[in-house]
């Protein structure tokens, strides 16, 4: 039975990943989302070519963007994505990979935590049992295998600090291209 229901749930997420998300219009992939993640926020957007998986483990926060060709995996554990996040396009955010010293290839999960106002930017790859800090900046290409601090910059393979973010966060995100 529990392989069934696995089976029907690939089947769910083929379809919203293969033709859902690819769709022009925004308020039928904001409907679709709204009944697959665990949470979708007020005013967050999700730009075509978004790919889910595992969506009831995913929370997203209201004003949050989502870009382009950005992969979100809740298979591993909880992703949890603030209020104001901005995730630039091919940015991959796993919660499950596998551990390197295992026999077996054996897979190894845990959460991620993305807290408010963090700015990601283009081809970032976060790995899983990450916290991101409230305020943080990920360059872009970076890889992040360590906990990020609140308004800490990092940059790089692996991510690295290499500033401090001074903004006061007064903003509120409301990005919603047309036919993206």
């Amino acid at each position: 039975m529990r392989s069934i229901r696995k089976n029907i749930s690939s089947l769910v997420y083929f379809f919203i990943n293969s033709f859902v998300l690819r769709l022009p219009s925004r308020s039928l992939r904001r409907l679709v989302l709204s009944k697959c993640l665990g949470q979708l926020g007020k005013n967050s957007s999700f730009l075509r070519f978004v790919e889910i998986r595992n969506g009831r483990n995913i929370s997203i926060g209201n004003h949050t963007v989502i870009n382009q060709r950005v992969l979100l995996d809740g298979r591993g554990g909880k992703l949890i994505i603030g209020e104001n996040v901005d995730i630039a396009q091919d940015t991959n955010i796993w919660t499950l990979g596998h551990d390197p010293h295992g026999d077996y290839h054996e897979p190894k999960g845990g959460n991620v935590t993305i807290e408010d106002y963090v700015w990601i930017a283009s081809r970032v790859t976060i790995l899983p049992n990450i916290i991101i800090g409230r305020g943080a900046v990920v360059a872009a290409n970076s890889v992040v295998t360590k906990d990020v601090p609140a308004m800490a910059i990092v940059a790089g393979a692996p991510a690295k600090i290499v500033g401090t973010r001074k903004s006061k966060l007064l903003y509120n995100l409301d990005y919603k291209p047309w036919l993206r």
